[in-house]
């Protein structure tokens, strides 16, 4: 049975979303190196009188969000998301029994959020992680889908085996391990990286392409594990 997070949980979920904890190989914690979108101008328009206010956008915030994935997991009959890469394509199965991020991966794959940001960490022999960029489009896509953070869900038994997609946290100060929820990583370590488990909640694994990951996994990186070749996410399809 799918229960709602308290209302202390929801409060937790801080607006920031700029700044976060990326996994490591060991226990130490580093923060990611992502754009921030608290930079971007925000311009109100003050509608005419003579013409009618135009409806607004729906936006995710930290009040709402948990109520939007909860009813929005409901309906959802879809577990895969394929991520085709300018160095191939490969599948995932989310697990149904973590319902906030399995829906918050479709819902932003649906967004077509994940189209063009890049694999913009790879530490060989440990993990990719993905959906960030250095470009302002995707920092403007993040401010219309909305600024939020996910509740963690670590204790459905899940572990971070190889081939695991898992979600890092939001910030480093952040002792109740919220999730952020624009990035995702996934373990290439065999057979797994289990020191991560209970600090990062895994929601998938690959099922289909893991030569695609070990591929990405083996490019040249330089400063902050970025890949001195970019390797873009070209599109992402619910299957």
């Amino acid at each position: 049975m799918l229960l709602r997070p308290s209302a202390f949980t929801t409060l937790l979920l801080i607006f920031s979303i700029s700044c976060g904890e990326s996994p490591k190989k060991n226990t130490d914690k580093v923060e990611e190196k992502i754009v921030k979108t608290d930079t971007l101008p925000k311009t109100e328009i003050d509608p005419s009188p003579e013409e009618p206010e135009e409806e607004q956008a729906f936006v995710l915030t930290e009040e709402n969000a948990i109520d939007f994935f909860f009813n929005y997991q409901k309906e959802l009959k879809k577990n895969k998301v394929r991520l085709t890469t300018n160095m191939g394509s490969f599948t995932l199965e989310l697990y149904d029994d973590v319902p906030y991020h399995k829906a918050n991966f479709i819902y932003l794959a649906r967004k077509n959020y994940f189209d063009s940001t890049q694999f913009h960490r790879v530490v060989k022999d440990f993990i990719i992680q993905g959906g960030n960029s250095d470009d302002r489009r995707t920092a403007k896509k993040r401010a219309d889908i909305g600024r939020y953070l996910l509740p963690p869900d670590t204790k459905k038994g899940h572990k971070h085996h190889r081939g695991t997609i898992s979600m890092p946290s939001s910030e480093t100060d952040n002792p109740h391990k919220l999730a952020s929820p624009y990035e995702f990583f996934i373990v290439v370590t065999n057979p797994g990286s289990y020191h991560l488990d209970g600090s990062y909640t895994p929601f998938g694994r690959v099922i289909e392409g893991m030569d695609v990951v070990d591929a990405i996994n083996k490019v040249s990186v330089g400063d902050g594990d970025w890949p001195w070749k970019s390797v873009y996410i070209l599109k992402a399809e619910v299957l």
